[in-house]
């Protein structure tokens, strides 16, 4: 991308800027990187941040892995999971949930992992030279000549032909764009609310711990156990993970009262006054002993508390700037279901973008964006359901979220529960400019839309490219 000092040309294939070098962000640079289309990261903080805890992926996600030739690297610093046991406080088992046949239907284990070594494998393809710390976007404009223009807050501009909001929640490449949508009255009045605050969450993982121990350590599987309490509003969960290390999780579900409260309020994931919240969760009972062993074993600043919202905004692009991930969808809490949603984001956009490469006029990004909110929302939809159901039965300590834990861990069939699953692993989007995955299960997926120009470059080589 060049300074904005220099004139405009349009480029084949277009610049991309990225806005944010978290997984959405780098996972579409690697996307865009194969597609042989430019890019750059601009990212706000000053360094890469080690934050986060647990993390799964699933079959949603998992051929692409296969097809970017990444799979045996995330399969290192994965652990598979056999099921999840859950606990009342008094750490007596009240179901476990098991995945017993699932792989041989779906094609895939679930795989779990701390989030920070996900990043750092994500991060290690990109070359250092094409990530920019310290630039915060305060607004983003198109210029009468052409192109769009990113502004940070040390005074440098950046002139490319696309942006891409990969910065959360409170995107500022959103605010920027909605502000000149609001100005021209036309912004949705959806879009104008806030985010609902449900649940505040604490994490961490801690330091290699020795196996004599914590036996648990000593599997080559994830042991995974939530622990929900009584007369509290705290979950609270537990994961081994590759490098005889602990993952551990704490959610508070919030008031009507303190949600709305703005004091309460924190968009960013940091290690900031965690103090308080430390005190009243440390002597929290889990299957190895109270909690604060971890709390201990985790470095500060690699413990994070956030407010966790929720919101599906209407608007997802503008002129030649799109929103993906957090930036245009926000879920609640799902053993990062979040991040799956943010890196199919990224799949079906880079499969827009490649479509339109050789032709990035205004009239074709504008089609390419609205392709990929088309290709998206409906998914985006189901899957922003599904999360907040599961919160609630997982999270929710209100009387009726009590009752449908309840029926579901006490009533409902595992079989029952396995076909929700299946029918959600139908839909795994590939990059569909390179060669497939294949599916290795048994259960049906849902097709996908072909590449028009990848299928023009196979008839022209006469092999896949």
């Amino acid at each position: 991308m060049t300074d904005i000092e220099q004139p405009y040309q349009p480029h084949s294939p277009p610049r991309v800027m990225i806005v944010g070098a978290g997984i959405a962000g780098v996972f579409l640079a690697i996307l865009l990187d194969r597609a042989k289309i430019p890019y750059e990261i601009y990212e706000r903080a000053s360094s890469v941040k080690q934050l986060g805890a647990v993390m799964s992926v699933n079959v949603n996600i998992l051929p692409v892995f296969e097809q970017l030739g990444l799979y045996d690297e995330l399969m290192s610093i994965s652990f598979t999971s056999p099921g999840m046991h859950i606990y009342n406080e008094s750490i007596k088992e009240i179901a476990y949930r098991g995945n017993e046949g699932l792989k041989e239907t779906v094609g895939y284990d679930y795989l779990v992992f701390s989030r920070p070594k996900l990043y750092e494998l994500l991060l290690s393809k990109i070359p250092p030279n094409k990530v920019h710390f310290g630039k915060k976007v305060l607004s983003i404009r198109h210029p009468i000549e052409g192109g769009v223009v990113i502004q940070c807050s040390d005074n440098s501009s950046y002139l490319g032909d696309i942006v891409v909001g990969a910065d959360g929640a409170y995107s500022a490449v959103r605010q920027s764009i909605y502000r000149t949508l609001s100005e021209k009255n036309e912004l949705p009045l959806k879009d104008n609310q806030a985010l609902k605050i449900g649940y505040m969450t604490m994490v961490g993982t801690t330091d290699p711990l020795d196996e004599a121990d914590y036996e648990d350590l000593k599997d080559n599987f994830t042991h995974f156990s939530f622990i929900i309490g009584k007369g509290k509003p705290y979950t609270w969960s537990v994961f081994t993970v590759p490098e005889r290390r602990i993952c551990w999780g704490v959610q508070m579900q919030l008031s009507a009262d303190n949600a709305e409260d703005q004091a309460f309020r924190n968009t960013e994931w940091g290690s900031e006054g965690n103090e308080s919240m430390i005190k009243e969760i440390y002597d929290f009972a889990t299957p190895y002993g109270p909690l604060g062993q971890f709390i201990n074993k985790t470095p500060g600043d690699r413990i994070s508390r956030v407010f966790l919202e929720e919101k599906m905004f209407e608007t997802w692009h503008y002129g030649r700037v799109v929103l993906i991930g957090d930036a245009a969808h926000k879920m609640l809490p799902s053993a990062g279901q979040g991040a799956v949603n943010a890196m199919q984001d990224a799949v079906i956009l880079a499969n827009c973008l490649y479509d339109i490469a050789n032709d990035p006029s205004n009239t074709n990004v504008d089609a390419a964006f609205r392709d990929f909110k088309e290709q998206r929302c409906s998914h985006v939809k189901n899957q922003f359901d599904i999360s907040k159901t599961m919160a609630k039965i997982i999270y929710g300590q209100t009387w009726s979220e009590r009752v449908l834990r309840q029926i579901v861990f006490g009533y409902l069939p595992q079989s029952v529960l396995h076909k929700d699953t299946i029918k959600a692993a139908a839909y795994r989007p590939q990059c569909m400019y390179l060669p497939s995955t294949p599916n290795y299960g048994t259960c049906a997926v849902l097709p996908q839309k072909p590449s028009k120009r990848y299928q023009e470059e196979i008839k022209k080589t006469g092999k896949n490219i």
